[in-house]
């Protein structure tokens, strides 16, 4: 496994990074002790960095697997929508307890859509700064589904990490294309660090599987990748992607017959537009949401380009 330095905050992190909303209560609902398994056999293998959030609420299966590891062997980084100096040390605090950690390593303002956004949130990036000059937080930082959120990131000196939407289609990308992004990532101030998310777009990119991590390779920029995982397989598979291992035949059956399924987040607007575009009719809109039949749904993905929420993944 490459490492990498996230930026100048020198945290060294793995090239592929452990997505966990996919073990969340908000996708799989894993129980910790069926995620911890996986997040074992990734460690093993190498991966030293794992990013969740407040929302995802699986601050209880990073509590299990750091008894299980040295603490400065793991690279955390987490996410709040907090705004104010209040929330933001209620966020904080909450991360501690719940994780039974000193101290996070990155702590993220989540889903930043643009300089407004961000200054809307300075209090508590201003709680945060105070709490990494004491140590309990290491770096500064923001994910974001936006162009313009790249581009405000930039703007401001105190800001240490960007976690931005990447993969070869562009998929949740909410104010452009993949050329934009890649344009507005490559622009970034080289002290600053960054890990790209969703390189296979939420799952629906699964078919092009290869060429999504071939393309997410080619981004010199990239300091980390986070990549969602549920099993071992997964892991296994994705490790030796990213490691140039060729992987056996044998592992690929086991991930082509996994039993998958679409998985609407429950914040849909209920807009409409992938009942739209679905040929199979297999999505409805049941009380304001999109809503699926797994018996009619062949997990094309067509849908969750239509999606400007980005609520639609494969899982």
């Amino acid at each position: 496994m490459d490492y990498n330095y996230l930026g100048n905050t020198g945290i060294k992190v793995s090239k592929m990074a452990f997505g966990t909303l996919t073990v969340s209560p908000l996708q799989k609902n894993m129980h910790p002790s069926e995620s911890l398994p996986v997040f074992m056999e990734a460690f093993n293998k190498g991966v030293n960095f794992f990013d969740t959030a407040e929302a995802y609420e699986n601050y209880d299966h990073l509590k299990n697997f750091l008894k299980h590891v040295k603490r400065e062997d793991v690279v955390i980084s987490t996410k709040t929508y907090a705004y104010t100096r209040e929330m933001a040390k209620i966020s904080l605090e909450k991360a501690l307890k719940e994780m039974d950690t000193d101290y996070v390593d990155i702590f993220m303002l989540h889903e930043q859509m643009n300089e407004n956004t961000i200054k809307g949130h300075h209090e508590a990036i201003e709680y945060f700064i105070e709490m990494k000059e004491k140590g309990i937080i290491k770096a500064i930082g923001i994910s974001t589904h936006f162009i313009e959120g790249v581009k405000a990131f930039n703007k401001f000196d105190e800001l240490d990490v960007i976690h931005p939407i990447v993969n070869k289609n562009g998929l949740g990308i909410c104010d452009g294309d993949i050329n934009g992004m890649i344009h507005a990532l490559k622009s970034l101030n080289k002290s600053k660090g960054v890990f790209g998310m969703k390189p296979l777009g939420g799952g629906n990119l699964l078919s092009e599987i290869n060429e999504c991590f071939d393309f997410v390779f080619s981004l010199d920029f990239l300091d980390s990748i986070a990549v969602g995982m549920q099993n071992i397989n997964e892991v296994n598979f994705n490790v030796n992607k990213f490691e140039n291992i060729e992987n056996s035949k044998k592992l690929i059956e086991k991930l082509n017959f996994q039993r998958r399924e679409l998985h609407i987040g429950d914040w849909c607007t209920g807009c409409g537009k992938c009942v739209d575009v679905c040929q199979q009719e297999a999505l409805t809109i049941v009380n304001n949401q999109a809503v699926v039949d797994p018996d009619k749904c062949t997990l094309c993905g067509y849908c969750s380009k239509e999606c400007y929420e980005f609520c639609i993944k494969i899982i």
